[in-house]
């Protein structure tokens, strides 16, 4: 007997991770703006490799978190990553109020942002489709609800936030409360985020199918549940969407 495919109907909710997924977030260019807009201009692609590496680390923490091995990623550790993050790029631990008002400008941007160009045609084709659409974040609601307003995504709900006393990503119940907030079985909602194992993995742990979104321009070929642009999600979504390969017993 033939093993049955991970989603065996079109999906009938996705849930879209916010930074990096629907809005540029790691990206010199804010982290410019947010931590010296009048300059002077830092080494681009010196600040990029950071920026990657953070996105790592931050990958890494938050699984950590998930598993017990550390406490769970809470609004103080997003903020302890933005701080450990501009550190990298300054080369130097900023003092403290430097690190906190960097932290409150990029959660609450105030200066030009960033787009991904395909996102707001691709949101609504979806719903078009029938398909539900909505938010989960680990930013704080007002926040989250903020850089949408600014990416021209307003319309987009913000199922889960990083806010307590709810449930917080990537826990299990915060995906569940996820496809809760669209009134959809979690069996029936794909997740979609930039982070292999706190947004995918986790995700699948949780019952949710999940797509991890590489951005990377590298030119090799993906398998299932791999998309390097937003608007490769229809065709993913139409088939079977396998996990990435490797074990979830695996450290990050």
């Amino acid at each position: 007997m033939a093993a049955p495919s991970v989603v065996a109907a079109r999906p009938r909710a996705v849930v879209l991770d916010l930074d990096d997924v629907l809005v540029p977030f790691h990206v010199p260019s804010l982290w410019q703006w947010a931590w010296r807009p009048q300059g002077p201009i830092a080494n681009e692609r010196r600040m990029a490799g950071a920026l990657r590496r953070s996105v790592r680390l931050w990958d890494q923490r938050r699984w950590h978190g998930l598993t017990g091995a550390e406490p769970p990623a809470d609004l103080a550790a997003l903020e302890s990553h933005l701080t450990s993050t501009l550190a990298a790029i300054a080369g130097h631990a900023p003092p403290p109020e430097e690190g906190g008002a960097v932290a409150r400008r990029l959660l609450h941007p105030t200066g030009e942002i960033g787009r991904f160009p395909e996102v707001r045609a691709v949101v609504d084709r979806l719903r078009s489709s029938g398909t539900k659409v909505g938010v989960a974040t680990p930013f704080p609601r007002e926040s989250a609800e903020w850089w949408l307003k600014r990416s021209g995504l307003s319309d987009l709900p913000v199922v889960v936030a990083g806010d307590p006393p709810g449930p917080t990503l990537p826990s299990r119940e915060a995906f569940r409360a996820a496809a809760q907030g669209l009134g959809i079985d979690p069996e029936s909602v794909v997740m979609v985020g930039d982070l292999l194992w706190s947004d995918v993995r986790a995700a699948r742990r949780a019952g949710l199918s999940a797509v991890l979104l590489e951005r990377s321009p590298s030119g090799e070929p993906l398998g299932p549940g791999r998309i390097r642009s937003l608007d490769d999600l229809e065709g993913a979504l139409a088939g079977p969407l396998a996990p990435p390969p490797g074990s979830e017993s695996e450290a990050p």
